[in-house]
């Protein structure tokens, strides 16, 4: 199918202006032609509008598809199936055409969306979270028996608990058989894990490079969920890639993390999230407290990083009921950062921790057909990218979301 879209102010990322270069072609999912005018199977008149790449957020997780943590605990892989493809479709309808998973079972999904089964955007993936004993992604509450080896390994759809460095390889191993883009670990607390403060180191140096020598085997890396400063520079000197979060970074930290060339993605809309709606579906006290801990610090730690020259990728981390928050991002680091520099976290650093640089993020011949349709222009208002209103069209590989012209 070829669609053409004439008549909108397209963003040229790498200038970061709009500019008025007549038709964007594309077909069979790619973008093949700008300013060359072409018969069209389907058209859309983009008059005073804005053209932007599609959506990339670097943070999401679809397992975690509610903030009841009960349920998460007794959900069937039914009950998953069902609010995890309700979640893509919408996620897809907000303009997000490809996201990064961070840790959880999401090959089902996958597979649906790539079959037509069900409607989502295109994921990259972790696959299970790694994580020590207790730690953040050690979801299984309440008491368990010893173990009798030191080798004993446990999972769930979420994670793999894997201690010493051994068991943290095999584990990695057996991610990357089953198709994970890049591995996941834990090195510090977490704010909806009940047993570990949030300045938790987790993980030893020996277990980390374990982790990052199998992903490094396999051309890919690692991403490490880190908040305190003392595990953030313990992560990126032993060979992680990218800090998730990053919300307690001190000076020391982030010029680590800045002389490693490694990339923090920031995910503040979450704890906000977490405050508002977690609170009304009886989020427990102490989660709230280390929340409110994280939120307090969130915007500083952007403003931090940003100081040592640490590069940028955008993510939000939102949980189940909250995605629907998603946009909000943007407001948020707009009260800190400009909107080009926003702009190019998503589509300059994003396709890049995606693996797809030059694919996505783009508007240019050969690049995925992956386009939102606004009224805002965002390098004025970025913020205004988060109401409710804001989107006109997405289109999605070549074809409109929900169809229609």
């Amino acid at each position: 199918m070829r669609l053409v879209i004439r008549n909108a102010r397209r963003l040229d990322v790498e200038n970061m202006a709009f500019v008025e270069d007549g038709p964007v072609v594309s077909e069979d999912g790619k973008i093949v032609g700008i300013g060359e005018d072409a018969a069209a199977d389907v058209e859309i008149d983009a008059r005073g509008s804005f053209l932007l790449p599609g959506f990339i957020d670097a943070h999401v997780h679809f397992r975690l598809a509610t903030l009841d943590f009960a349920k998460l605990q007794r959900w069937s892989e039914v009950e998953f199936g069902i609010v995890m493809a309700r979640l893509a479709k919408e996620t897809l309808q907000r303009g997000f055409t490809t996201v990064r998973d961070l840790g959880g079972d999401v090959e089902g999904l996958m597979r649906a969306i790539r079959a037509g089964m069900a409607e989502g955007p295109r994921i990259i993936r972790a696959g299970r979270m790694l994580t020590q004993t207790g730690g953040h992604g050690d979801a299984e509450s309440g008491p368990r028996p010893v173990p009798t080896c030191a080798c004993e390994m446990r999972h769930t759809a979420f994670g793999i608990v894997a201690d010493g460095p051994d068991a943290v390889r095999k584990a990695a191993r057996h991610n990357l058989r089953d198709g994970s883009d890049f591995i996941k670990i834990h090195v510090s607390g977490g704010v909806a894990s009940p047993a570990d403060p949030l300045e938790s180191v987790q993980y030893t140096a020996a277990e980390i490079m374990a982790a990052c020598e199998e992903a490094r085997h396999r051309q890919t890396y690692v991403a490490a969920h880190a908040y305190s400063p003392e595990s953030i520079a313990m992560a990126v000197e032993n060979g992680v890639h990218t800090i998730e979060h990053g919300n307690m970074i001190d000076a020391d930290a982030a010029a680590a993390v800045a002389r490693h060339g490694a990339v923090m993605v920031p995910t503040l809309s979450t704890y906000e999230a977490m405050d508002l709606i977690g609170r009304k579906m009886g989020f427990p006290a102490a989660n709230l407290a280390k929340n409110s801990k994280v939120l307090d610090a969130g915007l500083r730690s952007l403003e931090i990083a940003r100081e040592a020259g640490v590069t940028l990728g955008w993510g939000t981390d939102l949980i189940g009921e909250s995605q629907s928050r998603q946009r909000r991002e943007f407001a948020i680091r707009a009260e800190v950062e400009t909107p080009a520099d926003i702009l190019r976290a998503m589509y300059v650093v994003n396709p890049r921790l995606c693996g797809l640089d030059g694919k996505i993020g783009t508007l240019t011949p050969g690049a995925a057909a992956d386009m939102v349709l606004t009224k805002v222009d965002p390098l004025e208002n970025i913020a205004a990218l988060g109401e409710d209103d804001a989107i006109e069209r997405v289109i999605h590989r070549g074809a409109v979301v929900g169809g229609g012209a």
